[in-house]
């Protein structure tokens, strides 16, 4: 019995795939539908298109094309000010980033001068906050420069808990234990060469600025620690729940939320002195 009903199942989907195969009355094969390619967000005119050279000022032009062409002029902005876009340029071995928020003029067009400190490739990142109704909230767009030279990749260094930058102590209390998908946070002191706990200024909308990085593939996540009561600070991050705080001279609760296991470069930034300080920490995340 369970052998003929085998053979009868196989005699069923011959006689269908023999329907399949016939065409339309004058022979001819049915068509597959047409797809329309997808309305993408994309740089336009993007700049500089040639060679760069290492530590000579360049300036970083573009503008965001909606996905009729037109150019997307309307941004939503915080206190600080936030213009609504971070331009964020990372060196794909993670040894050098560089962070700033480009002015917008009334025809969408961005603009900004930077210096890169040396040669190699450079994934260029510009993470949006278009003001559109109905539209996403946030998203980013991605390119690529290569700055002339020698290019010799650094090796991450393994996690170290405290660091001196500029003078400036910084330090990871308790060993991060952190994990992909899973909101996390970190605690972080920072005290001035003279060991006391500094006073952190608003620098675009937040205390501090996040952005880590996954070693390779580049992947990329950006949180603020904000204020008490900050207006717009988290929301801009897109993640009010893991938005980072500082109640506190010298204390930051940071924020994480990874995608994917592996080892992470995070850039910790804020205004100390008058000038941007970044302190880099090397991160091990589990899955």
């Amino acid at each position: 019995m369970r052998a003929a009903r085998v053979a009868a199942a196989v005699d069923t989907l011959l006689a269908i795939l023999a329907l399949a195969g016939c065409g339309s009355s004058s022979g001819g094969a049915v068509s597959a539908p047409v797809i329309a390619p997808a309305r993408v967000f994309t740089l336009g005119g993007f700049e500089p298109s040639g060679t760069v050279v290492p530590g000579r000022p360049v300036t970083v032009s573009f503008t965001v094309r909606l996905p009729d062409g037109k150019p997307l002029t309307t941004y939503k902005t915080g206190p600080g000010p936030h213009t609504g876009v971070h331009l964020i340029i990372v060196r794909d071995d993670l040894a050098a980033i560089i962070h700033d928020h480009p002015p917008i003029t009334p025809t969408g067009l961005l603009r900004q001068t930077v210096t890169f400190p040396s040669p190699g490739p450079y994934r260029v990142l510009v993470d949006l906050y278009p003001n559109l109704p109905g539209g996403q909230p946030n998203f980013q767009l991605f390119t690529d420069i290569h700055v002339a030279g020698a290019y010799h990749p650094i090796k991450l260094p393994p996690f170290k808990p405290d660091l001196v930058v500029d003078g400036y102590h910084f330090d990871v209390q308790a060993h991060p234990v952190l994990h992909a998908i899973q909101a996390e946070f970190l605690h972080v002191d920072v005290t001035d060469p003279h060991g006391r706990p500094v006073h952190f200024v608003p620098w675009f909308g937040a205390l501090a600025h996040a952005i880590f990085f996954h070693q390779g593939s580049l992947d990329y996540f950006h949180t603020h620690i904000c204020a008490p009561n900050a207006p717009n600070c988290g929301s801009l991050a897109g993640a009010p729940r893991i938005t980072g705080h500082s109640t506190a001279p010298g204390k930051l609760t940071i924020g994480v939320l990874l995608a994917v296991p592996g080892t992470w470069r995070l850039f910790l930034q804020m205004k100390l002195g008058g000038r941007i300080v970044t302190a880099p920490f090397t991160l091990k995340v589990d899955s």
